[in-house]
């Protein structure tokens, strides 16, 4: 994949001009670098940033703060220099290329991390974790992120492992000694045993939907008839003016989207042409396609209906298409009389808002966000951090735990116990492949290549 033995060296923020920027340098050499980059003569204390002139080909350049980490307490593991100037993109280029005339190397991308990983600083979950934070667009994304880099998943897939390694070695231990009839573990314990590990799995699993949509978001389609205030509520949703409102029926023709953040949850909002049995012409007959093509892809639709007027063959032919179990019924323009009462609807809840004033909305808010991460005991969204946010853990957890209940019905049945020990160790494979314990190369590939530069 890389090379680990190379020092290598990156713009550590973000592209752009800007108040400071930090150039990383990780490897052997770092040390070499500080000499060629910062003042001939002046030593660097471990771990203290220290204010020196800096210099490229070209000469000094600027002021920086160098601070450099000796192996092994620093991020990668490895001897780190960060060097702190101002943010000119030519200043920090001219930086990176004097580290390179020094000995070093242009980093890949998650190449830092990487050999984090590789020096044990760091297991597989907290390396994704970190790309996790720097991804992070809401405060509960970051926090589940942050919970992941400080261990806590790694903590619980240890004691699991921990566990299944005691019994799979006490199991061996009695294949061990056949003659002699020894058994290390008693008559029924192994399924038991199993099963207790079983259900800590599922438990990490339980919660797994909910962290998927932390991570990843979840699509919201807002669908109704013309004028039913459809964009209005776009826009209160949004907190801006991002879809033009007319009186005009058919005004939005295609799809208009924007995520935003609902109660911690990364929300992509699409929203979309009125539907109507006859279009006005052929560009919003392609817009109410698109619409329809939205709302059968959302992970949640809103069904907009004008509670000032009466219900028409456009709203009843917009329920019969839409997934009951997959929609939330909003009826818009609160703030006027109602032309219909809730009973229409074959007692299906629905939500009144106004888009015009913004009364209700908060509510709405709050049952999308109810809809889409499923409701604790006391009837709020749950607010603590999941343990699992990421599909490549849920895959493999998922599998381990197939393969125990397969060692704990074998177990139960009797079977020889070289059979159930083949399932505990297919278990104990795939739950250190979650930590990176044991993981194929092409794995590796996959996950670091996602990274920024510089990370």
């Amino acid at each position: 994949m890389y090379s680990p033995d190379d020092t290598i060296v990156a713009i550590a923020t973000p592209p752009g001009p800007g108040g400071i920027g930090v150039v990383r340098v990780s490897g052997c050499g770092a040390r070499a670098v500080a000499e060629a980059v910062g003042e001939p003569g002046r030593s660097l204390k471990p771990r203290y940033a220290t204010l020196m002139r800096v210099r490229s080909s070209a000469g000094i350049i600027d002021r920086a703060i160098l601070t450099f980490f000796p192996a092994p307490h620093s991020y990668t593991g490895e001897d780190v220099l960060e060097i702190s100037a101002h943010g000119s993109p030519l200043l920090l280029r001219s930086l990176v290329e004097a580290s390179m005339a020094a000995g070093a190397r242009l980093a890949e991308p998650g190449e830092f991390t990487f050999r984090a990983y590789l020096r044990g600083r760091i297991d597989l979950v907290q390396a994704e974790a970190v790309q996790d934070l720097v991804d992070a667009v809401t405060p509960l994304q970051a926090r589940a992120a942050f919970d992941q880099l400080e261990g806590t998943l790694t903590g619980r897939i240890a004691e699991i492992d921990a566990a299944l390694l005691s019994l799979t070695a006490r199991l061996e231990a009695s294949l061990d000694f056949p003659d002699e009839g020894y058994h290390f573990v008693p008559s029924g314990g192994a399924s038991r045993e199993i099963g207790e590990l079983v259900v800590r799995i599922e438990l990490l699993l339980q919660d797994a939907g909910r962290g998927r949509l932390i991570r990843d978001g979840a699509q919201v389609a807002i669908v109704g008839r013309p004028n039913a205030g459809k964009s209005s509520l776009f826009n209160q949703l949004v907190g801006a003016g991002r879809a033009i409102v007319t009186e005009i029926a058919g005004t939005t023709r295609d799809l208009l989207t924007e995520v935003v953040d609902i109660e911690g949850f990364p929300i992509t909002l699409v929203d979309t042409a009125g539907l109507r049995s006859t279009a006005a012409d052929a560009v919003e007959a392609e817009g109410i396609a698109r619409a329809h093509a939205a709302r059968r892809v959302a992970a949640l639709t809103l069904v907009i209906l004008d509670r000032s007027r009466q219900l028409a063959l456009d709203d009843e032919d917009t329920l019969a298409v839409t997934d009951p179990t997959r929609r939330l019924l909003v009826g818009n323009k609160l703030d006027l009389a109602p032309a219909w009462e809730d009973t229409a609807f074959g007692g299906e809840p629905i939500l009144h808002v106004s888009a015009t004033t913004g009364e209700g909305m908060a509510t709405l808010r709050h049952e999308i966000a109810m809809r889409l991460a499923g409701v604790g005991a006391s009837g709020t969204v749950q607010r603590d951090s999941p343990a699992i946010t990421n599909v490549r853990h849920v895959e493999l957890l998922t599998r381990a735990k197939a393969a125990l209940e397969r060692g704990a019905r074998a177990a139960a049945e009797g079977t020889p116990e070289e059979f159930v020990v083949s399932d505990l160790n297919e278990a104990r494979a795939l739950i250190e492949e979650v930590t990176g314990t044991r993981n194929a190369e092409d794995v590796l590939h996959t996950i670091f290549d996602t990274f920024c530069i510089g990370k």
